[in-house]
């Protein structure tokens, strides 16, 4: 059993809970494996490991990490030079223990037809399913097992390489492969192909929320019966010319730590100045209850809520009343019957932008009103760390909720030098691990377009 597991035998609540009228609900559903690709590393222990040491997985991008394979050398230095922002959180790649192993998932000539985001997908997908024991083999239990994974742009460096082809007017070099590595419901498509799933095969496309909106969905469709296990999270792989070229100018992204780049990423801080692209992937294994319990499976939680909303606002920016998060984070709550003084830690989506994170900080003040500022409620971003995965964080992002809540540690917020005044002392995000007991969290996940998803989880078994 490996060290981050959580047996069965051992899950007690450690305390009870009141109700408020939870919606009604048949099946429950839990977590039992879990799988992720990330900037800190490839396997959900050394990536642990290593946000909960503080380090930082955002460095300095250099041309190679462009993609610009079908451009000459003179346009590659141009396109650098102009752009504004020159980190971001890469995948460490090699056939080291903790990283992503290109020529196993990638670069044989069977995987002709697979991007780097389904890649990431397939790698993240085997250690979940491995870390559940659950590969199915017969026929009954490839119809019961389904997938839902997403994505937020599939490949563009394909697109951008495609595109200068047709410039140069050599469609004839078009790969036959072109549209089936950039689709994104491709990366569900090749998981579920590999282990012969039958059930739901489902892919998000919700920005930002892509990962969340995965998870969530797959809940429901276990809730209602579709299937009895799904494999879900999202999963991305946009660090290149064009993408990083698009948020420069939307001004979206860090430019004031080009030379320091472990800096870059600093939510909740005072100079905070935009996100940092990363990329990555995050898989869950989700199951019934009984038949997780059937099968002697071991559990890391519950997922008692998902909430969804629109904001109804702006292609970029939330409301400034942060109703778009209030409602979604409501919602979660009340499908999962538990009260907001019932919360014990939430994984904010927090990406280092000066509005994003100063809207969601205040909505969370308003829902959780005394509980979130009287040192009861923890809240950290992650993304210090690892930057925004952008269709991936919110997949990612549950794990680290799911492990804050099984190991009892809220993961730290990195680079929170200077807290934004918008913060009382007691409500700061974390800027170290710290030991608590954490039994109800929440995981948050806002999308361009205003879309909303929260996600809550409680240790299994708790009432």
């Amino acid at each position: 059993m490996r060290w981050w597991r959580l047996n069965l035998a051992c899950l007690q609540p450690s305390r009870s809970f009141s109700s408020s009228s939870p919606a009604p609900m048949t099946r429950r559903v839990v977590v039992t494996g879990l799988g992720m690709v990330t900037p800190l590393g490839c396997g959900v222990e050394a990536t642990w490991k290593r946000l909960i040491e503080g380090q930082c997985g955002v460095r300095a991008i250099s041309l190679p990490d462009l993609k610009m394979s079908a451009f000459d050398r003179d346009t590659q230095l141009h396109t650098f030079d102009q752009l504004t922002s020159k980190v971001a959180a890469l995948v460490p790649c090699g056939s080291n223990l903790g990283e992503f192993n290109e020529e196993l998932w990638l670069n044989s000539k069977e995987h002709r037809s697979i991007a780097r985001f389904i890649g990431y997908a397939l790698c993240a997908t085997d250690e979940a399913l491995r870390d559940a024991n659950w590969i199915p083999t017969t026929q009954e239990h490839k119809e019961q097992t389904g997938v839902s994974i997403g994505g937020g742009t599939g490949s563009i460096s394909d697109i951008l390489d495609a595109a200068q082809m047709i410039c140069e007017k050599r469609i004839r070099r078009l790969s036959p492969y072109f549209i089936p590595r950039i689709l994104i419901n491709m990366a569900a498509g090749h998981v579920s192909m590999k282990y012969g799933l039958q059930g739901p095969n489902h892919a998000a496309v919700t920005a930002c929320a892509t990962g969340a909106h995965s998870i969530g969905d797959a809940t429901r469709m276990i809730q209602f019966g579709d299937a009895d296990v799904m494999v879900a999270g999202g999963t991305e792989s946009s660090i290149d010319a064009l993408s990083i070229a698009g948020f420069c100018r939307a001004r979206a992204l860090s430019t004031k730590y080009n030379s320091t780049p472990t800096e870059s990423s600093r939510p909740f801080d005072c100079g905070r100045d935009g996100f940092v692209m990363g990329e990555g992937c995050g898989v869950l294994v989700l199951e019934e209850l009984q038949h997780a319990e059937r099968r002697g499976a071991n559990i890391y939680a519950e997922v008692r809520g998902y909430g969804m909303s629109g904001d109804a606002h702006h292609i970029t920016q939330p409301h400034g009343d942060g109703r778009g998060a209030i409602l979604a984070m409501r919602r979660a709550l009340k499908q999962s019957g538990l009260l907001p003084n019932q919360i014990d830690y939430i994984n904010a989506h927090a990406t280092s932008t000066p509005l994003g994170d100063n809207i969601e900080a205040n909505a969370i003040k308003t829902l959780f009103t005394d509980h979130a500022t009287s040192g009861a409620l923890a809240v950290s971003s992650t993304k210090g760390a690892i930057g925004h995965l952008l269709g991936a964080a919110g997949a990612v992002e549950a794990i680290f909720t799911v492990l804050a809540l099984h190991h009892g540690i809220a993961p730290p917020t990195l680079n929170l030098t200077k807290p934004d005044p918008i913060f009382t002392d007691a409500f700061m995000p974390l800027t170290s691990s710290t030991k608590m007991p954490i039994t109800t969290a929440i995981s948050n996940s806002f999308g361009f377009g205003g879309t909303n998803a929260s996600l809550l989880f409680t240790s299994a078994y708790v009432k």
